[in-house]
């Protein structure tokens, strides 16, 4: 991951669609940002000019390869029971693809919320539609794959008012799909994974395909993708909202 998520097309594309929600949010002055589950670090950049920047990582060697970014405090921290920097409570809480990792998603979800400001806002990617299930989600130990009323009863049993949510990843989707199917009747490649760089003129046209759907995002709810994301906010307080 270290090796390819500054430049991997499903990364930068991910970063992009969520930068896009990110701009169209009224936080608060000199907001305090806290990123669950960052891994090596690569949203760092997009977070931390917005920001003061929090992350936990539970990975050491993750944990490492982040703090070498010099743009946040990091400390290791497992959801739902151990979330660290005291009591400190923040304005945004961004999590990209790890909910699906976790046992207990409602207890996670809560667990964040209560150390959100009144009216801070939550932003989530999953993986969707559990048909996609592959060598790809055991590679990297996935629990699940959502469908959006899932995620939303998800969200609402933790106690978050839900202001988006929608597929994305709409575009590639055959693609992805196509790959994924082959993926499960294959198997998992032995003792390998699949964030290897695709020769550059393809990954530079799958990153323009895929992250020109946040032009799209930012007015309608795509009706299908690979991912889901959510956009929720702690609903005792209006410190911010969506524009």
């Amino acid at each position: 991951m270290a090796e390819v998520e500054d430049r991997h097309w499903w990364f930068v594309s991910r970063r992009a669609i969520v930068a896009s929600l990110l701009d169209r949010l009224a936080l608060a002055a000199h907001p305090q940002i806290l990123e669950a589950g960052c891994g090596t670090g690569g949203n760092f950049p997009m977070l931390a000019r917005r920001g003061q920047l929090y992350a936990t990582e539970l990975d050491a060697e993750a944990r490492r390869f982040a703090a070498s970014r010099g743009l946040a405090e990091i400390a290791p921290g497992r959801l739902p029971d151990d979330i660290p920097f005291g009591g400190r409570r923040f304005d945004l809480v961004v999590m990209t693809d790890v909910l699906e990792h976790l046992d207990n998603d409602v207890a996670a979800l809560a667990a964040l919320r209560a150390r959100m400001n009144p009216g801070a806002v939550l932003i989530a990617t999953v993986p969707a539609l559990p048909w996609l299930w592959s060598a790809h989600d055991t590679t990297h130990h996935h629990r699940r794959r959502y469908r959006p009323a899932e995620l939303r009863a998800r969200g609402l049993e933790a106690g978050f008012e839900i202001l988006k949510l929608s597929y994305y990843n709409f575009f590639l989707l055959p693609i992805v799909a196509a790959a994924r199917l082959v993926q499960r009747f294959i198997g998992a490649r032995r003792g390998g994974h699949d964030l290897r760089m695709p020769p550059p003129p393809v990954n530079w046209i799958l990153t323009m395909v895929f992250s020109s759907e946040r032009y799209l995002l930012r007015r309608i709810s795509l009706p299908v993708g690979v991912s889901i994301l959510m956009l929720a906010r702690n609903p005792d307080g209006s410190s911010a909202a969506a524009r």
